[in-house]
């Protein structure tokens, strides 16, 4: 597996909050405190644009691959025309946006932040449609598949479907630091802050889809947990059940969700792993290394952003490998 670091004119000059891939290109899209949004093309290894803000950047997705949208410190949700070069304000929170994703089924942009509101927004009007002000606390992580949205509070995940917006909760039994959608099933997997990874699948009709819960880093000599937070999580998209997740302490592993076991850690990282992307293809693997604000001893450097090619012999193998364990 080969991996490299991209390299930029200007380094990035505060943390990253979240990285993310085209749906169906290798430009990746990345959000940071230093109030710039990113858009580098990883095929042509050049940075394509590069929009300023007010605010800090909390979270970035992509609406097509020519719109993105952000949410900012400021409280403000902004769209933004790659080939223009432009932005404009979607709409804003009372407190800072902290999450941001859009529905390609229903053609909203899903916002939610510190002032525990939820917002839909009419992708193609910029107009207000539903606000959930009743969730009562600040969200903490909110991911999006199919009309399921997941939206993460301390220890517990609501789970929306948006063509009705009837909720359930599903309680867990951990601190919550991020939840990420499973790939091609309903369900997802949460990440805590103390080192612990939950997967729970929404559908009970599958035997084999039984959740399940493990930590990250096994017992030390003297019996003892390594406690570290789970910053992100992904799912590779053309692998079943493989994931990778990324901690506070710089460490990124695959984990094969079929098999509950570990398939492969990567080379440590300078800094934490602030977020985590898969491309749409599942062969390209991009990982932000940086100081996330959780840690004192963290080194206040530029963020990094590795790339791993993830090549078709290992793919081929871990897929068959999970094949076979199904």
């Amino acid at each position: 597996m080969n991996h490299y670091c991209l390299n930029f004119n200007e380094p990035i000059r505060d943390a990253v909050s979240r990285i993310q891939f085209a749906p169906a290109s290798n430009n990746l899209l990345i959000s940071s405190w230093d109030s710039s949004l990113r858009l580098y093309d990883v095929d042509k290894c050049e940075l394509r644009l590069e929009a300023p803000t007010e605010g800090a950047l909390l979270d970035c997705c992509f609406e097509s691959e020519s719109v993105a949208i952000s949410a900012g410190s400021d409280g403000s949700v902004l769209r933004y025309d790659m080939h223009l070069g432009t932005n404009s304000a979607i709409g804003i929170h009372d407190d800072l946006a902290t999450c941001v994703e859009y529905s390609e089924e229903t053609r909203q942009i899903i916002s939610a932040g510190w002032d525990k509101n939820l917002k839909f927004w009419d992708a193609r009007s910029s107009r207000p449609i539903k606000c959930l002000s009743n969730v009562g606390l600040e969200v903490k992580s909110m991911s999006l598949s199919g009309f399921n949205l997941m939206v993460a509070f301390r220890s517990s995940i609501y789970v929306y479907d948006l063509r009705n917006f009837n909720e359930s909760i599903q309680y867990m039994d951990i601190h919550i630091k991020c939840v990420r959608s499973i790939s091609n099933v309903e369900g997802f997997a949460v990440g805590s802050v103390d080192g612990r990874v939950a997967l729970k699948y929404l559908s009970e009709s599958n035997s084999k889809n039984e959740g399940y819960a493990f930590r990250c880093h096994p017992k030390d000599k003297n019996g003892r947990h390594h406690i570290v937070a789970v910053n992100d999580i992904a799912f590779n998209p053309s692998v079943y059940g493989l994931f990778v997740t990324g901690d506070n302490e710089g460490h990124a592993t695959i984990w094969d969700a079929q098999s509950k076991k570990r398939v492969l850690e990567l080379p440590k990282y300078p800094n934490s792993v602030a977020s985590l992307a898969y491309n749409h293809d599942g062969d390209l693997l991009a990982v932000a290394s940086g100081y996330t604000y959780q840690e004192s001893n963290e080194r206040e450097e530029p963020p990094q952003i590795f790339m791993h090619n993830m090549d078709d012999g290992q793919i081929r193998s871990a897929s068959a490998s999970s094949s076979k364990r199904k």
